[in-house]
Parts: structure tokens; sequence; C-alpha cells
């Protein structure tokens, strides 16, 4: 999704036109006409080594596959396709190719993808889940529920052991999954999801109550979404913090990060760290650690898209103890 909304977010600052296709999926399993074999893929093991596959039916990557190489950007989801460029010529060219060459739909300006409703402006796009969240709403009964102010009750603290146990833990993860989703347009609601994320193997009755508190909100807040701005401010700057000790039963700690491209919020992430940190400077550097991790793929991602990004990229963080350890060329094992 970050790629998506990156792709997007360019798009919008450089005023490019986006268009939408929809592949027929029997691309995939179209016969090829000559003999083709490839190598084992990795994560399959095989008992004897040195074999290779014959392929039965076409594989994306061939180039019996695809014929075709453009400049112009194009995202690909299994069989739904954003296209968009700076040279519309290029963009005509292409549809008539992907047409000629397979069943496609041409579907005209980007609305839709992926369940993102994008919605355009005079001064950018604004890209929301609206809908998804209205289906959520409706799945899970919570259409006449009164309207609440925040994500999570400040006065409520969640604890794995508390609370009765539910006969079908299913309907919790489904409600967890769905929500999870939703934090794609939805920065707001991270920090809250991956909380409840953490009760998902033997969920209570108390976590339920928390997850529908969270669609309460979500039900008076339908129209929040990620607005992509078309100024031209291509500065890249991340942001983290961090909750040492969120959790008292492990003493672990959850830090969060959002990467803005201009003002565009492009990347974020709210986590509870694998490790027990021990002190206030400790969390905080494993999160700007973390960010800066993000930071380096983006880079590589927005100079493939034609971004080349002034160096160094500022991350702000509030710990003088975290700055100084990220100052400090001597290692210390426990700061990493």
């Amino acid at each position: 999704m970050t790629t998506i909304g990156t792709l997007i977010g360019l798009a919008v600052k450089k005023g490019w036109k986006m268009f939408q296709l929809d592949v027929n999926i029997a691309f995939l399993h179209s016969d090829l006409h000559e003999e083709v074999y490839m190598e084992t893929p990795p994560g399959l093991f095989v008992e004897q080594s040195g074999m290779v596959y014959k392929l039965n039916k076409s594989l994306y990557g061939l180039k019996q596959a695809s014929k075709g190489n453009s400049v112009t950007f194009v995202a690909v989801y299994v069989d739904d396709v954003i296209i968009t460029g700076a040279h519309l010529e290029e963009i005509t060219s292409l549809k008539k190719f992907l047409h000629e060459t397979f069943r496609i739909k041409y579907l005209g300006r980007l609305h839709y993808f992926l369940g993102l409703e994008i919605l355009y402006k005079s001064d950018g796009v604004m890209i929301t889940l609206r809908k998804f969240t209205q289906d959520i709403l409706k799945k899970f009964d919570c259409i006449g529920y009164t309207i609440v102010t925040s994500p999570l009750d400040p006065t409520v603290k969640l604890k794995a052991d508390e609370g009765i146990s539910l006969s079908d833990p299913g309907h919790y993860r489904k409600l967890v999954g769905k929500l999870n989703f939703l934090i794609g347009t939805r920065p707001d609601i991270g920090y809250s999801i991956q909380h409840l994320s953490q009760y998902m193997q033997n969920p209570r009755d108390t976590h339920v109550r928390a997850a529908i508190h969270v669609l309460r909100y979500l039900k008076g807040s339908l129209s929040l979404g990620i607005f992509l701005s078309n100024s031209r401010d291509y500065r890249v700057r991340a942001f983290c913090d961090y909750d040492w000790a969120a959790y008292p039963e492990t003493w672990k700690s959850v830090s969060g990060y959002i990467v803005l491209l201009g003002d565009n919020p492009i990347s974020w992430k709210s986590k509870k760290q694998s490790t027990i940190s021990l002190s206030s400077a400790e969390v905080e550097y494993r999160a700007v650690r973390k960010v800066v991790g993000v930071l380096v793929w983006l880079a590589r991602l927005l100079e493939e898209l034609t971004v080349y990004l002034s160096l160094p990229i500022l991350v702000f963080c509030d710990s003088q103890g975290a700055l100084h350890i990220a100052k400090n060329h001597v290692f210390s094992g426990l700061n990493t």
C-alpha cells in the first residue's frame, strides 16, 4: 500500500493523469506456444538437486507474457492496474498495446483501487476507505451505535487474562484484520489496532468491546482519510516516537513513525518492539533505527520514480539520549 500511495502522491505533485485498467486474469492461464523451463522457486524444496520445472501455462515475468516497454509508470496488483506518467501519448499507446495483447477493461480516470476511493480536489486528492468502513459497520452490526471521539477508551486498560474467553475467537480476529487494513488511510487508528492485535491468540470479551469502541469512532469520522497535496515540495522527512514499557506484563515498548513527502504522508506504522528496552533513550533509538531502514527503501523507490532526494534526510525524535547514541560511533551491543 505504501508503494501505491507514494506513486499516487507523486503523480498528484507532478500533475500527471492517472488511469485504471482491469486485466482478465485468464492471462495467467494462457497456453505457451514453446517449451519454457524455470529453476526451483525460493522456498520450494525438492529431493533431487539440479532439477528444473517445465511450465504448462504462462507466467508473469516471461518475455513471452509481455513484449512491451514504456517509461510510463505502471502499478499492478494481481489484475488491477494503475497507469500514470508525464506523456499522455505514451499512456495512450500503452493502453492500446494492452488492449490488443490481453483482454482488458478500461475503467477511465483513477477513482477506485483496492478499496481505496480517490477524490479529486483543486489542490490535490483525498484517499479514503469510506465504503469499506461502512461495510465493516454493517457486518458487525454497529450502524445504530453511538459515536465516540477517541479510538480507544482512555479509562480502560486492556490485559491479556482479564475477561471471558470467546467461544468463537475467529469473530474477533476477522474484525481486527479488517481494521488493520483501514490503517492504510487512517494513521489515527494505528496505535489502537496495534494494541488490539496483541490479543489475537486468546481474545476476551473486553477486547471485543475495545474493538467495537474503534468502530464507534470510525462511524463518526467516515470522511477522514489521507490528503495528498499537489504542492511541488519533494522533501522527505520522518518523525518517530515511542511508548516505553507500554505492556507492563512483558515490559515491551511500542514505537511508531510517519514519513512525509513534502506534506504528504506516504508511510506510517505503530508496532510493539520485539525486545525489551532498559531506558527511554534505548527504545527511542530503536524507533529511529527502524524508520531509517524504511527511509533507505523509500529513497530507492523514489529514485526509481525519478525523484532524486537531497541528502541527508531529516529524522525527528524528541530524545536527547537517543540522539547521543546515534551520533556515538563507539559500538555498544546494548544499544543495538
